[in-house]
């Protein structure tokens, strides 16, 4: 698949991502920022949560990253997240999260 055609596969995914408190998309909150695709399925996103202290910012980024795997075609997922009190940890969990997927793959 080649980087338009699997950046739109993301954005596509994403848009079921839906803010329970809001039932809206994350994409039509504009809470993602920055989808870079590379030719190897390497994905990476901003993620801004809507306030710095935003209940729902753990549960929306596990959602995200799940959503942007699912696609076909990805290799990996990185999301940066900004604008959230507890940014350093929820991406330190993202992170660890793929580590622990990959280990059960292997």
């Amino acid at each position: 698949m080649n980087v338009v055609s699997l950046e739109e596969e993301v954005r596509l995914a994403l848009q079921k991502v839906i803010d329970p408190e809001t039932s809206l998309s994350v994409m039509r909150m504009d809470l993602i920022h920055n989808i870079e695709v590379t030719p190897d399925g390497s994905v990476s996103l901003v993620f801004r949560p809507s306030s710095p202290m935003c209940p729902m910012a753990y549960s929306l980024g596990n959602s995200i990253k799940k959503a942007v795997e699912s696609v076909r075609g990805t290799s990996s997922v990185e999301i940066h997240v900004e604008n959230f009190n507890g940014a350093a940890h929820l991406e330190s969990l993202l992170r660890s999260c793929e580590r622990a997927d990959r280990k059960r793959e292997d």
